[in-house]
């Protein structure tokens, strides 16, 4: 059969079938909904199919984006580790694989690093409302202090436990001391920053930069001073944040803190280890916008243990928090992403530091 005639009976066909789409469409309102959903204009389908997307938006309940997070690494701390051991973090670009397993160098001494050693460090506002990143202390009236009252009392060290108030002294200068007899045997002579609530705190008494006693999850009779460092908020999953005043930072939940009585106007002036207390200072200062390096998991990162600097493989990410492996002996610590431990910090602490100075002159 020639090509002409092929073509004819096709056109024959085809054309009764265009016919009945043409006068189905003739008959159809002017516009409506189509059987997909989306409406229809006559004149669209006459001359021709108009396609059209359309995407919807809308946000996943909270408790659904909770469901898809993974979940929390557990933390602890135990009263047998090394005060010298606090956590901090850190996150290098890339590590020179010609490098042996481990490292180290003297704390004073800063290793000469190129480029690719310095670490990404982000000050990016960490919270949103103010609610989330007040670091004022609220003015409410105070509560009362008086004997007979079971509260939580510096002992001795960085060691507070829980005691009874017998007495309340006043000195000849004016200043009020209270007499504690403590539930492990002995008593001492405190001051009102030196003793905590035993009740848990209100939320509306809460801010970053609060003065906080928080219960060893490990011994229910001892309990360590900190400085309470973050607010709940979506980026911390919901927790607080407290930097102990052996420079280890833990997440804990409202029921595992308290608030101390009558804390120093400025309340760093109470942590004994200068180093710490100059970074908790600078980390007041600079909130909102915390300095925190970044990383991801089996990245490496130079970390201070016993003044010396090792090389650690990064195992965990938690918010503002890494769990690092020492590789000279594979302990593991949870450290801050903006901790005065990080090789790369201090030095980068002290340069802003000098800058701020600076810009006051």
């Amino acid at each position: 059969m020639k090509m002409e005639d092929q073509l004819e009976m096709m056109s024959q066909f085809q054309e009764p079938r265009a016919k009945r789409k043409m006068m189905a469409i003739e008959n159809m309102p002017e516009s409506g909904p189509s059987t997909s959903g989306f409406p229809y204009d006559r004149a669209h389908l006459k001359y021709g199919l108009s396609k059209r997307v359309e995407v919807s938006l809308f946000r996943l309940p909270e408790y659904k984006i909770s469901a898809l997070r993974p979940p929390t690494p557990p933390q602890f701390y135990s009263e047998d580790e090394s005060l010298s051991s606090s956590n901090s973090g850190l996150h290098d670009r890339q590590e020179d694989s010609s490098d042996s397993d481990y490292s180290s160098s003297k704390t004073p001494k800063a290793k000469a690093n190129s480029l690719e050693h310095t670490p990404i460090i982000d000050s990016s506002v960490f919270a949103y409302t103010p609610q989330e990143t007040l670091k004022t202390r609220p003015e409410l009236p105070e509560e009362e202090i008086k004997a007979d009252m079971v509260v939580l009392a510096k002992k001795k060290n960085l060691r507070w436990h829980r005691g009874q108030i017998v007495e309340v002294v006043m000195k000849e200068d004016g200043r009020l001391k209270y007499k504690v007899i403590f539930e492990e045997k002995g008593k001492s002579l405190v001051s009102g920053h030196h003793i905590a609530f035993e009740t848990m705190p209100k939320l509306e008494q809460l801010y970053v930069g609060a003065r906080v006693v928080v219960k060893c999850q490990d011994d229910t009779t001892l309990f360590r001073a900190g400085i309470l460092a973050e607010l709940p908020c979506r980026k911390n999953r919901l927790r607080f944040l407290v930097f102990l005043d052996n420079h280890k930072p833990i997440y804990v939940g409202l029921t595992l803190f308290h608030l101390v009585c009558r804390p120093l106007p400025e309340p760093v002036e109470d942590i004994q280890d200068e180093a710490h207390r100059s970074f908790m200072a600078q980390y007041l200062r600079d909130w909102p916008y915390p300095h925190l390096t970044q990383y991801k998991p089996g990245q490496t990162a130079s970390v201070e243990f016993n003044d010396e600097y090792h090389k650690c493989k990064v195992e965990l990410v938690d918010s503002s928090l890494i769990q690092v492996l020492f590789k000279f002996d594979q302990h593991k610590e949870w450290i801050h992403r903006g901790s005065i431990r990080l090789e790369h910090m201090p030095r980068f602490l002290e340069l802003r530091r000098r800058e701020a100075d600076a810009g006051e002159d």
